[in-house]
């Protein structure tokens, strides 16, 4: 699985936060598709899909490790919530507790995380944001 690393859509502020603790959002806004919980279409051929990181405070192994975790559970999940669950479990029994995982095609976010543990980006259409706090 290969990536590419855009990031832009990072944002900044000044309000104070607690040592080892970042603010990102997130807004999948545009793009079309299928709200969370509903039924994604399963991929249908074996073609590798490239993730195209939006924005990333994460060490590049742990993103691989990541990114791989996502497309194993998309080839082996239809439903987004089922997709969110196993990328969650699955990251608190690789990296430790505690994960939080947000897969879908329409949705914004805001989001407080452990510095070093958070990633924003898409397989193909659909947007996975995951963070540690």
């Amino acid at each position: 699985m290969s990536y590419n690393s855009d990031r832009s859509g990072s944002i900044s502020g000044s309000t104070p936060q607690p040592s080892g603790a970042s603010i990102h959002s997130a807004s999948t806004a545009g793009v079309a598709g299928l709200g969370a919980g509903s039924a994604a279409a399963a991929p249908t051929n074996l073609q590798p899909v490239q993730a195209v990181i939006k924005n990333v405070d994460m060490t590049e192994d742990m993103q691989k490790s990541v990114i791989e975790i996502a497309g194993a559970a998309l080839a082996q999940f239809s439903v987004e919530k089922d997709v969110a669950a196993h990328v969650k479990r699955t990251l608190d029994t690789q990296f430790g507790p505690t994960w939080h995982a947000v897969v879908g095609k329409n949705y914004g976010s805001y989001v407080t995380h452990e510095r070093r543990h958070f990633i924003y980006f898409y397989l193909g259409p659909m947007a996975f944001l995951l963070w540690r706090a």
